[in-house]
């Protein structure tokens, strides 16, 4: 029987018999089973739209993976039924375009706050507020990924228009989007993706804790500026971070 109070997500009633504090979200429904399969006992939960979920157990505690979609709406709606379900700790999963040049394809990037283009996260809060990860979520991350993969710590930038980024010329507001682009080029922002702000923000609101790893696909700068741009289309070891960086979590949180 499905609890009407997640219209959205669609959880069933069995899933709340043992309680749940954690998840991880990536946005495309396919990565949950791959995530729940990093877990112990990893079962299938539910699927309703966009959001996919499995479950498995870190440490002993339960842990659900459930897909966002793509962007700041589905994310929000997801976050907010989720935090409904009791869970308070969220680890985004994802993939990403690198923008500063130190960035390379197949590496890891922690984000420590985000870049609010989006629209979603506007309707939560000022555009003077800052979108920031969780810092004891940004600290598990960071240690776990490091031991993965060359990893990158700091600021993402996050929109709502993938080909806005990818084909700017072809916009009517070509002018701000590309002013904008090379405003964050030059202030060392990382990458770019499209759901950390809205995660970041609507956790901030409803006091969750959130963090963000991103698997970096290629670089269009460093293509743009005649660098080896080597193509890395894989997120597991952005998966296993994230599956590493709860364990930390988990047993910070036992111990306090």
């Amino acid at each position: 029987m499905e609890c009407k109070e997640f219209f959205h997500i669609k959880l069933p009633e069995e899933f709340f018999s043992v309680p749940c504090r954690y998840a991880i979200l990536p946005g495309d429904p396919g990565r949950t089973e791959l995530i729940a399969s990093y877990m112990e006992n990893p079962r299938f939960v539910s699927s309703n739209r966009e959001y996919t979920a499995w479950e498995g157990y870190i440490k002993g505690e339960k842990v659900l993976a459930m897909s966002t979609g793509i962007g700041g709406p589905s994310t929000a709606i997801c976050v907010e039924e989720l935090i409904q379900a009791g869970i308070d700790t969220f680890v985004r999963v994802g993939s990403c375009g690198g923008i500063n040049l130190d960035v390379c394809g197949g590496d890891l990037i922690v984000a420590t706050g985000a870049v609010r283009m989006e629209g979603t996260s506007r309707e939560y809060m000022p555009i003077e507020f800052p979108a920031v990860a969780d810092f004891d979520v940004v600290c598990a991350l960071a240690q776990a990924a490091k031991k993965i993969a060359p990893t990158h710590v700091g600021v993402v930038q996050c929109k709502d228009s993938f080909y806005g980024q990818h084909a700017p010329e072809t916009m009517p507001v070509r002018d701000i989007l590309t002013a904008k682009w090379q405003a964050w080029k030059e202030a060392g922002v990382l990458a770019s993706e499209m759901e950390s702000a809205t995660l970041f923000t609507v956790a901030a609101v409803r006091h969750a804790r959130a963090g963000t790893v991103l698997s970096c696909f290629w670089n269009q700068e460093r293509a743009a500026a005649n660098l080896p741009d080597e193509q890395c289309i894989d997120t597991k070891n952005a998966v296993k971070a994230a599956v590493d960086a709860l364990a930390i979590l988990i047993e910070n949180d036992k111990n306090n």
